[in-house]
């Protein structure tokens, strides 16, 4: 996947600015692709060349203008193309598991640190998620919601960044659990 079909993707539902893609990014998006803005503004630049989105001028009065985009139909036919293909298996590249890979050699108290500090962060994304999926589905139940709402693309990508984080956060405690674990059992020989 390249980041030009997560950008087209990020731009099926209303005409953005760079900034509020960027903000997008953020919060829904980064769950399954991370970017930095830079990237982001590179990328519109490259979209609107190949003629994938269009973007139109905005006058503001009190700010600087601004360039909205939204996708061409060129933009939806490279997104069809791409759902289209084989998709790849993902694969878990993470220096953190590298490092528990060493514990038996390292000493485990910065390690300890380091799977608490990534819990707190799995926490914070997971109760991120949970707000923003209680946000799209509104009123509604989630059931209700993946039956009849307008568009589910986003809110199951979110379940997604939802359970990858509530993955991550389980394995760090139990990992941490199991690191204190053996530091007892070693003092106590």
């Amino acid at each position: 996947m390249a980041l030009r079909h997560a950008v087209l993707a990020a731009l099926l539902d209303e005409e953005l600015s760079g900034y509020q893609l960027a903000k997008a990014f953020d919060l829904g998006v980064a769950n399954f692709w991370h970017a930095l803005p830079q990237q982001l503004y590179a990328e519109l630049t490259r979209l609107e060349k190949d003629g994938l989105i269009t973007g139109r001028e905005v006058v503001q009065d009190t700010r600087p203008n601004k360039r909205l985009f939204t996708v061409t139909d060129a933009g939806l036919a490279e997104l069809e193309q791409f759902t289209a293909s084989a998709t790849k298996p993902s694969s878990i590249r993470d220096d953190l598991v590298v490092k528990v890979q060493a514990a038996d050699h390292v000493d485990t108290a910065t390690l300890i640190a380091q799977l608490t500090e990534r819990a707190a962060f799995a926490q914070a994304k997971v109760d991120l998620f949970t707000g923003l999926l209680r946000t799209m589905r509104g009123d509604r139940t989630e059931e209700d919601f993946l039956r009849h709402g307008d568009r589910i693309g986003p809110y199951l990508t979110c379940l997604r960044g939802l359970a990858f984080e509530r993955g991550n956060r389980d394995w760090c405690a139990r990992t941490i659990a199991v690191l204190r674990e053996r530091e007892v059992a070693r003092a106590g020989r």
